[in-house]
């Protein structure tokens, strides 16, 4: 079939958002004067030792919060479950640096918490023991007490989409319920959880604030040291393409774990709703305990600590120059969430128009910058457009005498593209979901009545796709809002965002003023909540 100018279009699309990528991978086969040797022979061990020991301990903790949580509220009746169905949610609107950021203030050394203690009893240093919050320990903790909603959202769908049938079958076979939960509905649901557990392991790989703040040194900062410590590109991007190695793995291991399997909503029956069982008081409070505590640790107590801490102090800059970096914020968020949004229409509808498969792999690919750490986009944007512009650069100054400096590195357009490779496959899942529930049928009639593919798009799609595209577009902006790593590094001079100015000051010791910037990121954060619990209620 001749591929139509949208698909072409398309394809032009997916071969820019994958030059970052591709130019990370091809930096193994570089030459790095000896630096990548040093790496290896020293703390390239420490960093994948930290990063897997990392990734498994926050996807287990994930996994066993996520699962009991959503097994509760799929399967139960107690007090407050209602709430906790959306409530449970929460964590997502907290960035992992910011709960370290507080944590640690609270928890450390030099905390409000252990200064008590030892003022109450007369301790010293050696006199006893607390569990320390700097630390790898601390940090699967932390970060598994924000990303375990991804597990939720996804376990608990599974469980309410069971058959009531299958319950019965078993408990007929002389199975208890928690025996039935173990051997029916957990292996049922198995599929779900992997994806969700797949979901908290990238998020993990990709963090760079939590692990920088408490000490945790691995591939993520490494790269980082790598780049502006030691002024070795190609090394750090070698170090990248090693973090691409990890999330591949993570990808094979979670496509090898649901292989063969069939998620649980496809179980046939006439009674798919699970029924839920009334608890016993005491079960019930036992239940609400085990809901609440997640919420509390992961949202409530950083939440309400940010909410004191800028009463108390807040940032010294509130003015103009706090604006500043809001409107720079919401300016780039903004501006990704359009060109996203748009790229992704343009993408579906290819796709729509003809769904070949080169056109559905292009896609495919096009998302793997989802599952790529904010690090590693940066490094593989900024070097072709270094290279582009020293390209120039010289040929401008061998053929006219002049310097044309850096016209790519270093700009908003430079920043906007990491974000675009970044975050296309979360604008691009909802598009195509949104365009999943169109007909195609009013295309035929559409067509039948005169209108091009042009006009379809215009006059029949977009009414019925401004649902979806507001959707996609929530979630990015909150994304965006939050992102640390890609910003750090791409971003131009003197450009700060919100999350880079909690960052430096949180990385200063100074929270109390770093509150500002954070609550205005988490309040930005709790909006695509709203909207997935609506959609879930729904």
């Amino acid at each position: 079939m001749r591929p139509t100018g949208w698909t072409v279009l398309a394809l032009l699309l997916v071969a820019v958002i994958l030059l970052p990528i591709l130019t990370v991978l091809v930096q193994v086969f570089m030459p790095s004067d000896g630096v990548w040797a040093h790496l290896r022979a020293t703390v390239l061990p420490g960093y994948l030792r930290n990063s897997l020991l990392l990734v498994g301990g926050v996807s287990l903790l994930a996994i066993v919060i996520g699962v009991t949580t959503g097994w509760l509220v799929a399967a139960y009746e107690f007090p407050g479950r209602r709430v906790f169905e959306w409530a449970l949610m929460l964590p997502l609107a907290m960035p992992g640096y910011v709960i370290a950021y507080v944590y640690f203030d609270r928890l450390s050394y030099w905390g409000p918490l252990q200064s008590g203690l030892r003022n109450l009893f007369g301790w010293g240093r050696g006199d006893y023991w607390f569990p320390q919050i700097a630390s790898l320990p601390g940090a699967m903790v932390l970060l598994a007490l924000v990303l375990y909603p991804y597990v939720y959202l996804l376990a608990r769908a599974a469980f309410l989409g069971q058959s009531q049938s299958l319950m019965d079958s078993a408990r007929a076979l002389g199975h208890s319920r928690r025996s039935a939960f173990l051997r029916v509905a957990l292996p049922m649901a198995w599929p779900a959880i992997a994806a969700g557990a797949a979901f908290v392991a990238m998020e993990t790989l990709a963090d760079y604030g939590a692990v920088l703040h408490l000490g945790v040194q691995t591939l993520t900062t490494g790269i980082f040291r790598t780049w502006f410590a030691r002024g070795a590109p190609v090394a750090a991007a070698q170090l990248s393409a090693l973090l691409v190695f990890f999330v591949a793995t993570v990808f094979l291991i979670e496509r090898i774990l649901r292989s063969n399997r069939r998620f649980a909503g496809d179980v046939g029956g006439r009674s798919r709703t699970l029924l839920r069982v009334r608890l016993s008081p005491l079960a019930g409070a036992g239940a609400a305990l085990a809901c609440g505590l997640p919420v509390l640790l992961g949202f409530g107590f950083p939440a309400a600590e940010l909410v004191r801490l800028n009463v108390i102090a807040g940032d010294p800059l509130w003015g103009p120059r706090f604006f500043t970096f809001a409107l720079n914020s919401l300016k780039m968020a903004g501006l990704a969430a359009l060109v996203l949004v748009t790229i992704a229409v343009i993408l579906s509808y290819a796709k729509r128009l003809q769904g070949a498969l080169m056109v559905r792999a292009a896609m495919q690919a096009a998302s793997l910058g989802y599952a790529m750490p904010g690090a590693v986009i940066a490094v593989g944007v900024l070097l072709p457009l270094a290279a582009f512009d020293n390209a120039l650069d010289a040929f401008m100054r061998a053929t006219f005498g002049i310097s044309t400096g850096l016209l790519l590195t270093g700009t908003i357009g430079a920043l906007l593209f990491a974000y675009v490779v970044r975050y296309l496959a979360v604008a691009l899942k909802t598009v195509e979901a949104a365009f999943a529930r169109i007909p195609r049928s009013m295309d035929d009639a559409a067509r039948n009545l005169g209108y091009g593919p042009g006009g379809v798009l215009a006059h029949v799609h977009f009414p019925l796709l401004r649902r979806g595209m507001l959707t996609a577009a929530i979630f990015v902006f909150a994304d965006v809002m939050k992102e640390l790593p890609a910003t750090l590094i791409v971003r131009p001079f003197n450009f700060d965002t919100l999350a880079i100015r909690t960052f430096r000051l949180a990385s200063d010791g100074r929270l109390e003023e770093a509150a500002t910037a954070a609550l205005m990121i988490v309040a930005v954060g709790i909006i695509p909540v709203i909207v997935l619990s609506r959609a879930i209620n729904r």
